[in-house]
């Protein structure tokens, strides 16, 4: 068992070389089919924008799918041979889904032929095949509100889980807010997510070494429900139902002051639209909270990028990577740079690129890449809520968690 994926961190402090001036836009052979299933949101919809620009006119057709269903329905989509999407929109932990159905086809010729504006760290190779191109980098990190932590008196910006609870703590006792905090803490994914992040800042391994036997009922693990709880005490009372519409809602309504949220929310928090404008003059984003200073930020980096699909034409495959490829430009992004944290060259990070930025460049680890990581996330977000009710213990919750997760693996045929 491997993990696998790009360096987020490099890829920030680097990006791809621009276009040489003059060439023109090789969109692969003509007459082919392009059909591309993703995610709908602004960063996505630039980047396929500017391919079907490019080479919808070489193309016989050049459809597209945004659908906030991309996850649910991509494996059914890409399993008929001709499949019915030439290519998916993903992200590290679809990847995986595609690839444990070989779903979709290593890059490296295409990239050969047709990726001499990608640049290296774009580049998501498994077993030594390229598997993705990445174009954009998210993860979740903190998001401050200067003017209240100095009301507080809080000496500068909270930098460990300490930190955010002793601050957490100033304000409630000084009477500015009762619930400062606001997370992702939505019974399912998001709640599992929480517990990831937390964990690896904690410095734990969600596996045994090259197995796929559980390793999260330890130390580390009752850490980090130890971490999770004292930063419950000062969230939302309805935090169980908040998933990033309502962070940023409650957040933009000028109630927090102390928020683990999305990078990719920073820009609609920071535009003119939605927020007063002290709570838009007075936010910050900053690093993913670290356990001791030094350590590792409690985050995941993700990235979004494009495949290939396996059950299709090598011409649609060849027509539909030039395409896709063909958006990576310093000109697409130059026109888009607030819709996301782009791993291309042309980014300008500006104040809602920053807690991504810092995160990654403080070592936060990329989203875990085991084929086994989607049962693991699924157990965490189905077993701990009980915890944060007080219900039960942390002990007892790590257990039904390694429990589901292994009856699962056991189903799936990870474990014997």
């Amino acid at each position: 068992m491997k993990t696998f994926g790009l360096t987020i961190a490099a890829a920030l402090l680097g990006g791809a070389p621009a276009f040489a001036a003059g060439h023109g836009v090789d969109c692969g052979p003509e007459g082919q089919s392009i059909r591309i299933l993703a995610s709908d949101f602004p960063a996505i919809h630039a980047v396929v924008n500017l391919a079907e620009e490019n080479c919808a006119g070489a193309a016989a057709e050049f459809e597209r799918n945004h659908t906030t269903e991309a996850r649910e329905i991509m494996n059914a989509a890409l399993t008929p041979d001709p499949a019915e999407y030439t290519s998916v929109i993903v992200a590290n932990s679809t990847l995986v889904q595609l690839m444990n159905d070989g779903l979709v086809r290593p890059l490296d010729d295409l990239v050969a032929t047709y990726g001499a504006n990608l640049a290296p760290n774009q580049l998501i190779t498994i077993d030594g095949n390229i598997m993705a191109v990445a174009f954009m980098a998210n993860s979740q990190h903190m998001f401050y509100r200067t003017d209240i932590l100095e009301q507080a008196g809080v000496p500068g910006i909270p930098e460990t889980y300490d930190d955010v609870v002793a601050a957490a703590k100033a304000i409630r006792d000084a009477g500015i807010m009762e619930h400062p905090l606001v997370m992702n803490l939505e019974t399912g994914w998001n709640i599992g997510e929480v517990f990831n992040t937390v964990y690896l800042a904690h410095g734990g391994d969600f596996f045994e070494p090259g197995t796929a036997r559980p390793a999260i009922n330890n130390a580390a693990g009752l850490a980090t429900l130890e971490t999770m709880a004292a930063l419950v005490e000062y969230a939302h009372p309805d935090h169980l139902t908040h998933a990033s519409n309502e962070t940023q809602a409650l957040w933009e309504a000028g109630q927090a002051a102390l928020g683990f949220m999305w990078g990719s929310r920073g820009g609609a928090i920071l535009d003119d639209e939605g927020a007063a404008p002290e709570v838009i003059k007075n936010t910050l984003l900053s690093s993913a909270p670290v356990v001791q200073a030094g350590g590792t930020p409690g985050a995941t980096l993700w990235w979004d990028g494009f495949t290939i699909s396996a059950n299709i034409p090598d011409g649609d495959a060849q027509a539909t990577f030039a395409a896709l490829a063909s958006a990576m430009t310093p000109e697409m992004v130059q026109a888009n740079n607030d819709a996301a944290v782009w791993l291309i060259d042309g980014f300008d990070p500006g104040p809602a690129a920053a807690g991504v930025a810092a995160t990654a460049q403080g070592g936060a680890k990329s989203y875990p890449m085991f084929p086994q990581m989607g049962l693991m996330h699924n157990a965490l977000g189905a077993e701990l809520a009980d915890f944060l009710q007080g219900r039960e213990s942390a002990e007892q919750a790590l257990a039904d968690v390694e429990a589901a997760y292994t009856t699962a693996a056991t189903e799936a045929g990870f474990l014997q």
